[in-house]
């Protein structure tokens, strides 16, 4: 327990008052060895530890950075988007605390349980809709008559933003967000308990010059089978089983052997004038810079590795490497 550290002006009074006799250095004593009670509600349990709930801050902070580029390209505008708090409430708090009529879309984060609950500021949602139509931003509140085109537009609109949530908790737990629902009266969603302990990620989100709220509610049902996920001793902590780190080497081994790479053979290379360029014709001749007898440069993402030769392999053009160069060569000029 953190101990409580007192002022100059308190120690100086505190002194005074024993040297005067208003206070008994005895009774001081006796009141440190009595037990302290704190009052605990149940109704607030707190789930997450301190260090759990910094973990869901990182990766939301990474969330917001993400959904803030995607937003600015698909929208063509200015915006902000930026973690305000995390907190972790009681879900009826969170129902209570959010307007009677919202912007609400529920996901799976398959294969974790449960579901996630995402709910924007209208502001906020007309103005995307807005931009997305070829407007200029505006927010007009409206949600009370949402046409069917304007409930499908929205829901791409917010639907495709969650890739990017998909990659913020890559680093913790491959998730397939899903998009269940989408509703505008909070009294119509009932996802856990009342009593369930929820993490609520607030978000400050400003799109062009509108300003609003985006709330994440987090159920502690979803988070709970990768809950040893998010202490930093999980990050921290050293490979004991060697044959399951050699096979996680072999699998990033497989994944990079998989990668495409970009490889050339250069048969030669020469310079001309835009005016010469012009001019060509079929039958015309170019002088390339590469003696015929002389192996050809094989380039390996613009890096000569190897040298050839070419020729023909079941009526196709191929080459036959002659030689590797180990340490690359100079890229002609």
């Amino acid at each position: 327990m953190a101990e409580e550290v007192l002022s100059q002006h308190e120690i100086d009074a505190l002194l005074s008052a024993i040297s005067s006799g208003e206070m008994d250095a005895d009774e001081l004593k006796q009141d440190d060895k009595a037990k302290k009670v704190k009052t605990y509600d149940f109704k607030r349990a707190l789930r997450f530890s301190k260090d759990q709930i910094r973990s869901i801050t990182r990766v939301h902070e990474n969330f917001a950075r993400l959904l803030t580029t995607f937003y600015s390209a698909r929208l063509r505008t200015f915006v902000q988007i930026s973690v305000a708090s995390v907190d972790q409430v009681p879900y009826e708090e969170f129902i209570r605390s959010i307007p009677t009529m919202t912007i609400l879309n529920t996901y799976s984060l398959s294969p974790l349980e449960g579901k996630i609950l995402m709910e924007y500021d209208p502001n906020i949602a007309f103005a995307m809709l807005d931009r997305t139509l070829g407007g200029r931003g505006s927010s007009v509140n409206k949600i009370n008559n949402l046409t069917e085109i304007e409930t499908i537009l929205m829901t791409q609109l917010f639907e495709s933003g969650m890739e990017n949530l998909k990659a913020a908790w890559q680093s913790i737990e491959e998730v397939e967000p899903v998009l269940e629902e989408f509703e505008v009266n909070p009294q119509f969603l009932q996802m856990v308990s009342p009593n369930e302990t929820v993490v609520v990620v607030t978000l400050n989100s400003t799109i062009g010059e509108t300003s609003g709220m985006i709330n994440i509610c987090i159920p502690h049902v979803v988070l709970e089978p990768i809950i040893s996920k998010l202490s930093i001793h999980y990050w921290m902590q050293a490979p004991v089983d060697k044959q399951g780190n050699e096979t996680e080497w072999r699998d990033l081994s497989a994944s990079i052997q998989k990668a495409s790479i970009d490889l050339k053979a250069i048969l030669g290379e020469t310079m001309i004038q835009v005016e010469e360029l012009m001019k060509l014709q079929e039958g015309d001749v170019l002088m390339l810079n590469q003696p015929i007898d002389r192996p050809m440069d094989v380039k390996v993402d613009n890096q000569v590795k190897f040298k050839a030769q070419p020729g023909k392999q079941k009526n196709r053009m191929a080459i036959q490497i002659m030689e590797e160069i180990e340490t690359g060569g100079e890229e002609n000029d």
